[in-house]
């Protein structure tokens, strides 16, 4: 028993109970290890060359590598102003936002912050930006679908689910481009949101708009129909000028009854050949043709009268009710377009107030430190992965030395390296025919572009020399 103890708790025995198996199975492992560090340590100088020359190329790629620059933006959580996103907001207050992130998800509600996140991520956006910084010259791709990816690579969109604040990275490599793409992707999500919108103000203000359109059409025709009818029959204000015609006819009909008189008076007094009896008798004449054209006796009278100021007595009333009617369908044409008027101004007004607005927290600004590449990571990496391949590299032809020559293994891989360098040489000779012809099909354009400009510089010099 008291020997089975010290056997137990032996420091042999507690040694093995840490130490691997597979190198208590490999007693040459040690062995392996030493020799492998001291053939490493006899080609150091090697190693040193590799480590310098790593180091050097390293830092060559390092910096020939183009600079990236990162604007960011970052939007506040929208307004909620409907039922079930109130509720939303309630559970996320009372609950976290975990809580509210559940029971929308339960409830099959999209809070307005994901679908800004949708809408910053939709297509339609990406094609305006597009278009609108050219980056498919910048990408150099040639397809829509591609420019399209790259875009995406380089834009990161996020949104917070405990604050709901949305942030949009863009990353290029110019840093007043990264600055004005984000600032780009607020301004479509501005406009994207105020033109999807389904609100029922919105649907008003449309339907206003329209009938407004229809309304202002009828009104101008009224209008129109109104002054054309006017001005043809001198009918400026119907019940004022038939009120001023009767008074002017009374007054014509008074004058001509004391007209009569005098001229009876005088009749009876002297012969018709009397200078006062005849100037008399023109009197009366001239105010029973005035009297007569006044009120509209005859149809020789009114045709007279068409090209009078004013119309006769008796074509009042029928002129009167055309009148009252195109001045009746204009004013209500009017009172109409008014009250539309009104009301489509309160509906942009709730229409605004109902549209969830886009809140700039921070807005992007020209980045002035580079977000990529880090050089001295990228230098340290490199070092060390080119030596840690000379070593290898090293190894592997100790190794390989050490192969016997009739191996069938190592015959094999010598006649794969032979096969592949002799196809390589083979495709050498056609690689380089097609990198020649390139290179003469470009040349060709571009002295093709160069004959085509100077024939059109020569073709505009002649019209100028014509024309003078």
């Amino acid at each position: 028993m008291k020997e089975s103890i010290e056997r137990v708790t032996s420091p042999s025995a507690t040694l093995s109970r840490y130490v691997p198996s597979a190198v208590r199975r490999d007693p040459h492992a040690r062995e392996k290890r030493i020799e492998r560090t001291r053939i490493l340590w006899e080609h150091r100088r090697t190693l040193l060359y590799a480590l310098v020359l790593g180091g050097v190329f390293s830092a060559l790629v390092a910096f020939l590598l183009p600079k990236s620059y990162e604007a960011t933006a970052k939007l506040m959580p929208p307004e909620q102003s409907s039922g079930g996103a109130a509720l939303l907001a309630a559970l996320a207050n009372k609950g976290g936002g975990m809580l509210g992130g559940f029971a929308g998800e339960l409830l099959g509600v999209k809070g307005s912050g994901a679908v800004f996140v949708e809408i910053l991520e939709s297509r339609t956006v990406a094609d305006r930006l597009i278009d609108q910084f050219q980056l498919a010259h910048d990408y150099h791709t040639t397809k829509i679908e591609y420019t399209r990816k790259q875009l995406e690579r380089h834009t990161q969109i996020l949104e917070d689910r405990k604050s709901g604040v949305i942030t949009i990275t863009v990353t290029d490599r110019t840093p007043n481009q990264a600055a004005a793409m984000a600032q780009a992707y607020v301004t479509e999500l501005d406009r994207l949101v105020s033109q999807l919108s389904t609100s029922a103000a919105r649907r008003e203000r449309i339907f206003l708009e329209e009938r407004l359109k229809t309304v202002k059409g009828e009104l101008d025709a009224a209008a129109t129909q109104f002054s054309e009818f006017a001005s043809k029959n001198t009918a400026i204000d119907i019940p004022a000028q038939g009120r001023a015609m009767v008074e002017a006819a009374a007054v014509l009909q008074g004058q001509l009854i004391a007209a009569e008189a005098q001229a009876s008076g005088l009749e009876k007094i002297y012969t018709q050949n009397n200078v006062r009896v005849q100037a008399m008798n023109a009197r009366v004449a001239e105010l029973r043709a005035q009297l007569q054209k006044l009120g509209g006796g005859n149809t020789t009278d009114e045709i007279k009268n068409e090209n009078g100021l004013y119309p006769s007595i008796r074509k009042l009333p029928v002129l009167g009710v055309t009148y009252a009617d195109l001045f009746r369908r204009t004013k209500i044409e009017e009172t109409v377009f008014e009250l539309l008027t009104q009301q489509y101004e309160l509906a942009k007004v709730q229409e605004a107030k109902e549209i969830p607005s886009v809140r700039v927290l921070d807005a992007a600004v020209v980045p002035t430190v580079k977000t990529s590449p880090h050089r001295l990571v990228l230098t340290l990496l490199g070092t060390l992965l080119i030596t840690l391949a000379t070593g290898g590299w090293i190894l592997f032809r100790k190794h390989w030395g050490e192969i016997d020559p009739n191996d069938p293994g190592r015959i094999l891989a010598e006649e794969m390296a032979h096969s592949v360098m002799d196809t390589a040489r083979r495709l050498a000779p056609a690689s380089a025919a097609v990198r020649n012809a390139v290179v003469r099909a470009r040349v060709r354009r571009e002295a093709g572009n160069s004959s085509g400009e100077s024939e059109e510089k020569a073709d505009a010099a002649g019209v100028s020399h014509a024309s003078s």
